[in-house]
C-alpha cells in the first residue's frame, strides 16, 4: 500500500499563499517570425516574466512526454498527464505502435472476438478515426496495420474517415485518402476482400467532439456512418475536391460529412445489426462521446434512430473509472500517484478552472486519467462554457470569465493550490488565421496581469507554462531552406499544427529567494509537479521528476 505523506521541504516552509498554475494551452516558445504570434502580440506581462531570473523552456514534445520519438509533436492530453503525474509515462501513440510491431493487439480476446463476429457472410468490419500522421489523435499506420491484420479473415471492411487538417497541414487530406485507398486497392486485389472507404467529415464538424461542448457533431457523424445520411459522393476524393471548389480556402477539419454511395445511389457502408466496429483513434478526449453513442444502453444526448446491435471497441478505453468503452485493444497507460491525489490526501484544498474546451485537462488529464475528484472536501472544479461560436471570432474566447472565477474563488482564502488552463492559444492557433492568434495571446496576457497582481497581493506563487506549441509558428516552414512555405499566391501557407518547439517556465513569486535549480539538465513538464510541491512546502515521492527550483 502506498504512504501518501509527504513530507516537509527542508529550510523552506513555501509561499504563504497560494501556489497557482497557469496554463497557456498552445504557447510554445521560437524566435520571432512573421507566424510567431507570442512576439507579434503586445504582452508586457509576458515580457515582464521572460526577463525574470525565475524563467526557464520546458521540453514539451516527444519522449519527454511519453511519445514514441522526439519527432513527434506534443498535445495537451500527454502535456497535462506528465504535469499531473510528475513522471513520464508511455502513452498511447507509442502504447498502440508497440502493440501492433509486437502483434500483442492481435492475441487479445476483444479482437479475436471481433474477427470472429465478422469473419462470416454478411457481415462487416468498420474501422472509424482520424486519417493523418499527426500522432496526436491516431495515426495513418495504425490504421493500415489492422487492415493487413484483418484480411487474414475478414472479408469485408468499411472505413470511415474524420479528415484532420488540423494536427498537419490543413489542406492534406487527399494525400491521406490517396494512400488508404492504395492500400485497400492492393488488399482487394490480393485477397479477394472487400476494403472501401464509406463515410467521412471533418473531425471539427463529424463525431469528433469533446467535454459535451457540441452533441450535434457527433450525431452528424453517426448519421453519416450509421444510417448513410450526409451528401452523397462516389468517392472521398471526390467528396473533398466538391467541397473546396464549392468552399475556396475551406481547412480540411470543416469539411462537410459525407457518405460514399454505389452506382445505385445506394450507401455502401452503413453500420448495421451483427457488425462490428472499431475506433482506431487513441487519443481519449474526442473518442468518448462517439463511443458513449455506440455503447450506452439509455443514451439520451441525441436522438440515434433505430440502434444498430453491434460489438464497439476502441483502440484504448478511453476512461477508465467510467468504462468507456468496456471493450479496447491495447490497455492505456496505468497514471498513478498525481499531485492533486498526493494533494487531496494531505488534506491540501485544490481548485481547477478552465472553460470547456480544456475542462477535462485540468481535471481529468492532470489527474491521470481518471473521472471525478479524489476527495470532494478538498477539491473544487469549476467549468465555465465554452462559446460554439467559430474561435476566431470569438478569440479571446472565454480567458476573463475563467480569471474572475479564479479570483473570486482566491479571494475566499480556502485554496493553496490553484491550476487554470487558458484554451486561446491552442484553439484560435488551430484555425491558421493569423490576426486571431494575436488577439488570443493579447487576451491572455491581459488576464496574466490580473492574476499576477492577486497573487502578488495574497502572497502567492504563479507558474505560467504551456502544454505544447502551437500559436508561435502559424505558418509552415520549409525545414532545408527556413523560409515560409507559400501558395500560388504566393501567399505563406498556414500551419494548424502543433509544434516541436519548448514551453515557457515563468515563476512569479515576489519576495522570495528561490532560485532556478541547475542541476535539472533537461527540464520538461514532468518537472512541474515536484515544483508545485516545493512552493507549497513539501518534498516531492522520490519516483517525481525533480523540482525546477532551489531554495
Amino acid at each position: 500500500m502506498n504512504d501518501w505523506t509527504l513530507t516537509r521541504y527542508p529550510g523552506f516552509p513555501g509561499v504563504r499563499g497560494p501556489v497557482v498554475i497557469c496554463i497557456m494551452d498552445g504557447v510554445g516558445l521560437a524566435e520571432p517570425n512573421p507566424g510567431n504570434t507570442v512576439t507579434l502580440a503586445r504582452t508586457p506581462n509576458l515580457d515582464a516574466l521572460a526577463q525574470s531570473s525565475l524563467a526557464t523552456k520546458l521540453k514539451a514534445h516527444g519522449t519527454a512526454v511519453g511519445m514514441p520519438s522526439d519527432d513527434d509533436m506534443g498535445n495537451s492530453e500527454v502535456g497535462h498527464n506528465a504535469m499531473g503525474a510528475g513522471r513520464v509515462f508511455a502513452q498511447g501513440a507509442t502504447l498502440v505502435a508497440q502493440a501492433l510491431a509486437d502483434g500483442s493487439v492481435f492475441e487479445g480476446s476483444v479482437w479475436k472476438e471481433i474477427v470472429s463476429k465478422v469473419s462470416v457472410p454478411g457481415r462487416c468490419l468498420h474501422l472509424i478515426g482520424l486519417l493523418s500522421d499527426g500522432n496526436v489523435h491516431s495515426h495513418i499506420d495504425h490504421l493500415l496495420g489492422l487492415l493487413e491484420r484483418a484480411k487474414q479473415r475478414v472479408t469485408c471492411v468499411r472505413v470511415h474517415i474524420l479528415l484532420d487538417g488540423r494536427d498537419v497541414p490543413e489542406h492534406s487530406a487527399l494525400e491521406y485518402i490517396a494512400r488508404l485507398e492504395a492500400a485497400l486497392y492492393l488488399i482487394n486485389q490480393q485477397s479477394g476482400c472487400d476494403y472501401r472507404i464509406a463515410s467521412g467529415g471533418g473531425r471539427m464538424v463529424t463525431t469528433m467532439d469533446r467535454y459535451n461542448a457540441d452533441w450535434s457533431i457527433v450525431k452528424r457523424g453517426w448519421d453519416a456512418h450509421v444510417h448513410g445520411q450526409a451528401r452523397h459522393f462516389k468517392s472521398a476524393t471526390e467528396a473533398v475536391q466538391v467541397f473546396r471548389n464549392e468552399q475556396p480556402g475551406i481547412s480540411d477539419q470543416q469539411l462537410p460529412a459525407f457518405v460514399i454511395v454505389d452506382t445505385n445511389d445506394r450507401p455502401i457502408g452503413r453500420i448495421q445489426s451483427g457488425d462490428a466496429v472499431i475506433l482506431f483513434n487513441f487519443r481519449g478526449d474526442r473518442a468518448i462521446e462517439i463511443s458513449r453513442a455506440f455503447t450506452e444502453v439509455h443514451f439520451k444526448e441525441f436522438d440515434r434512430g433505430e440502434v444498430p446491435q453491434v460489438m464497439y471497441a476502441g483502440m484504448l478505453q478511453y476512461d477508465g473509472d467510467l468504462q468507456i468503452p468496456p471493450n479496447y485493444l491495447v490497455a492505456p497507460p496505468s497514471i498513478n500517484r498525481t499531485v492533486g491525489e498526493y494533494l487531496a490526501r494531505n488534506h491540501v484544498t485544490q481548485l481547477a478552472v478552465s472553460e470547456t474546451q480544456k475542462f477535462g485537462h485540468v481535471t481529468y488529464f492532470w489527474n491521470g486519467n481518471r473521472t471525478g475528484k479524489f476527495d470532494e472536501q478538498y477539491e473544487t472544479y469549476i467549468e465555465i462554457p465554452s462559446d460554439r461560436r467559430p474561435f476566431q471570432e470569438r478569440p479571446w474566447m472565454k480567458a476573463a470569465e475563467i480569471t474572475d472565477a479564479v479570483l473570486d474563488e482566491l479571494r475566499t482564502g480556502r485554496y493553496r493550490h490553484v491550476r487554470l488552463n487558458f484554451a486561446n492559444g491552442d484553439m484560435v492557433g488551430h484555425t491558421g488565421l493569423l490576426e486571431a492568434a494575436v488577439l488570443a495571446i493579447e487576451a491572455i496576457d491581459l488576464q496574466l496581469g490580473r492574476l499576477m497582481s492577486e497573487v502578488q497581493a495574497q502572497q502567492g506563487a504563479l507558474i505560467v507554462t504551456g502544454d505544447h506549441g502551437n500559436a508561435e509558428e502559424m505558418f509552415e516552414v520549409d525545414l532545408k531552406t527556413h523560409t515560409l512555405k507559400r501558395n500560388a499566391d504566393g501567399q505563406p501557407i498556414p500551419k494548424t499544427s502543433h509544434t516541436l518547439n519548448p514551453v515557457p517556465m515563468y515563476l512569479f513569486a515576489p519576495g522570495t529567494s528561490l532560485r532556478l535549480n541547475d542541476h535539472v539538465t533537461e527540464p520538461g513538464l514532468s518537472n512541474l509537479a515536484a515544483t508545485i510541491l516545493h512552493l507549497l512546502g513539501y518534498q516531492a515521492p522520490k519516483d517525481y521528476c525533480a523540482s525546477l527550483l532551489t531554495s
